[in-house]
């Protein structure tokens, strides 16, 4: 447990106690064993635990100033000893009982590594088949929860941005200075990419489990003078070595398949390639919406 504000019981209008004056957030990990087979890292929770001899995820009560993601990985921290090394996050459900929520935070890596508890909460840290993780004795909030998570766990939001379309739509005169405006918009992109995009602000129809964030994988195509642009964290550029049209459409299908593409442009005749392809189409306007709600001098 933390030390911080956040430790404290909080009843629910059922009567039922929930811990975390602020709330709760918990780290699902998923990773992939060699032949393939996806598995999800569990914790037996110890019989002296809320709720314990059950199956759950680590996580605990969030504090005041810190982020769902953050509480996240400091619960893992404090209860599973490991190296946890470089997380991707997918995204975030909530389960909401109005006076309090619980955060299950998606997170990616690349194999299965070793972990084990790391304090007295933990009585067990386990790699679990995705496909056996329903019969077993999971803690009841973590079952139910469970088949919308494990379908999420299994999707992927791909974000590809047409730099020069979204770059044009801009209010005040960027595309005067299009490899400025390029990097600009990446940066937007960057603090999209880290805070994620708010599942009830999401296009209508994508093929999407619902979810209260999603942090989408960014593809930015650049053209023209704009190709020098750097890729930075949370965002990859991609030089197009022709037309940026082609290199977006090609995207769009290349990612339709195993994930859900969604390409930002205006450009009609673009956007009825992308949507052939497999892909969702979004606005520029949408997509700056986003990015400045994002950011947190507008908060």
């Amino acid at each position: 447990m933390s030390a911080g504000d956040g430790n404290g019981w909080v009843v629910l209008p059922d009567g039922s106690r929930r811990w975390g004056l602020y709330g709760a957030s918990g780290l699902l990990l998923h990773a992939h064993d060699t032949a393939g087979t996806g598995h999800v890292l569990l914790q037996h929770r110890a019989w002296w635990t809320h709720q314990g001899n059950t199956w759950g995820m680590p996580g605990g009560a969030r504090d005041s100033e810190e982020s769902s993601v953050a509480a996240a990985l400091r619960e893992f921290g404090e209860e599973v000893t490991g190296d946890l090394g470089g997380v991707a996050f997918g995204g975030i459900h909530r389960q909401d009982h109005v006076v309090w929520s619980y955060d299950t935070v998606l997170g990616r890596i690349p194999e299965r590594r070793v972990f084990t508890p790391g304090n007295s909460e933990s009585a067990a840290i386990r790699w679990v088949p995705v496909d056996e993780v329903g019969s077993m004795p999971l803690l009841p909030a973590f079952g139910l929860i469970w088949p919308q998570v494990r379908a999420a766990l299994a999707q992927r939001l791909v974000l590809v941005v047409d730099a020069a379309n979204a770059v044009g739509h801009r209010p005040d005169g960027w595309w005067r200075d299009r490899p400025g405006a390029a990097a600009r918009l990446r940066d937007e992109l960057a603090g999209l990419a880290g805070t994620g995009l708010d599942g009830a602000e999401l296009p209508a129809g994508l093929a999407l489990t619902s979810l209260h964030r999603w942090f989408p994988r960014i593809l930015m195509v650049v053209e023209g003078a704009a190709r020098e642009t750097a890729s930075v964290p949370g965002v990859e550029v991609v030089e197009a070595p022709g037309e940026g049209d082609d290199t977006v459409a090609e995207l769009a299908g290349l990612h339709a398949g195993a994930s859900c593409a969604l390409v930002v442009t205006a450009d009609r005749e673009l956007g009825d390639r992308c949507r052939a392809a497999g892909a969702s189409v979004a606005s520029p306007s949408w997509l700056l919406s986003a990015a400045a709600a994002a950011d947190p001098a507008n908060r």
